[in-house]
């Protein structure tokens, strides 16, 4: 080797060899400092496992700090674990703090593991849809109601956490809203947001119930900033009125046990507005009405082989459904309210459930 030769290359071209080795072991302190330190690093991710890890390493770099004292009388083996010990407790105290600022209510928690953890939502998102209804548990009273028909304007989207809630409309029973059901979806479905509107239902609590709820411009200015937000409360708000569709639909019965399906055709016109075929479609039923004597309707559901026969006295076309603020319930309601042995005949809860 040239003496010209750097003390790098002499280092890992010709390291230095031990010239003995020492016959006793390290202290005790040593060697618990290395089992502390292989069990902290077994710890896994994310916020917990790092608060595990941290927990392990900050007595490890302890019992060097002590080796190197007691036992090595190394100054620099000393101050160097010290400042790991530091370093450790430090970011012990930035994990529980993120970990204090991140929890939420019970509440908030089990809505999200409910309905936000089995669609993958990241946490972050979360908090931004918690934060737009500041955090905030309303209650509701036994027989309170959270909106009256005609009177309660629309602006506001509510989600029930706990109880059940009655929905009516001129004081027959429609269905029920039970936790984790939005309160209000048809109502905030059928505006846009410029205007505005009443409720045509009246919602009454039915137990002691719980709910949050998000302010209408706020939550709008949410979904406008965030696209990923505005896709999700899209798809929330699809199931839940979808939902509500069904839950009232398998209570409309016909006279002899049969059951209105809302996707068979026939009833299509019935659970959205009017279009501009409805004049033309009127017009037709008026002629055939002039040319086929008519004949008694035995139920309303009629298979695909026979059409139903045209009825004696045609409805005008509905006027848009946006303009009078109606929902899909009150359609299907009004529609059915002259047919015999229908959900319209139930007029008390009591009888409803059976």
């Amino acid at each position: 080797m040239s003496r010209n030769s750097s003390p790098w290359d002499q280092l890992l071209l010709q390291p230095p060899l031990c010239e003995g080795w020492k016959q006793n072991v390290e202290g005790a302190a040593y060697h618990l400092g290395n089992c502390i330190l292989l069990l902290g690093y077994m710890g896994g991710s994310g916020i917990f496992g790092s608060i595990y890890i941290f927990s392990f390493l900050a007595p490890g770099y302890i019992c060097y700090a002590l080796w190197g004292w007691l036992n090595a009388c190394g100054l620099d083996i000393f101050i160097w674990n010290m400042l790991l010990v530091m370093a450790c407790v430090l970011q012990l105290a930035h994990l529980v703090y993120r970990l204090h600022k991140d929890t939420f209510l019970e509440e908030f928690d089990l809505l999200y593991k409910t309905l936000c953890q089995p669609l993958q939502v990241p946490f972050e998102v979360y908090k931004e849809i918690v934060k737009c209804c500041e955090e905030k548990v309303l209650s509701l009273g036994r027989d309170q109601n959270y909106a009256v028909e005609g009177k309660t304007p629309i602006n506001r989207l509510s989600l029930l956490l706990s109880g059940r809630v009655r929905v009516s409309q001129d004081g027959q029973f429609l269905h029920y809203v039970f936790p984790y059901q939005f309160l209000d979806s048809p109502e905030w479905e059928s505006l846009r947001p410029s205007e505005e509107g009443t409720f045509q239902v009246t919602l009454t609590a039915e137990t002691d119930c719980s709910y949050i709820t998000w302010p209408r411009r706020k939550l709008y200015l949410l979904l406008a900033k965030d696209r990923y937000i505005a896709r999700l409360f899209s798809a929330f708000l699809g199931y839940d009125i979808s939902e509500k569709l069904y839950a009232l639909n398998d209570k409309l019965f016909a006279k002899f046990g049969l059951r209105f399906d809302i996707r068979l055709p026939s009833l299509h016109h019935v659970l959205g507005p009017a279009s501009a075929e409805a004049e033309a479609e009127k017009e037709l039923d008026e002629w055939e009405e002039r040319a086929v004597p008519h004949r008694p309707m035995s139920t309303f559901v009629q298979t695909a082989a026979s059409a139903p026969p045209p009825s004696a006295h045609p409805k005008a076309p509905r006027p848009d459904s946006a303009l009078l603020g109606e929902d899909s319930t009150s359609l299907v309601l009004e529609d059915f309210a002259e047919l015999s042995g229908s959900f319209m005949d139930y007029v008390s809860e009591g009888e409803y459930m059976k």
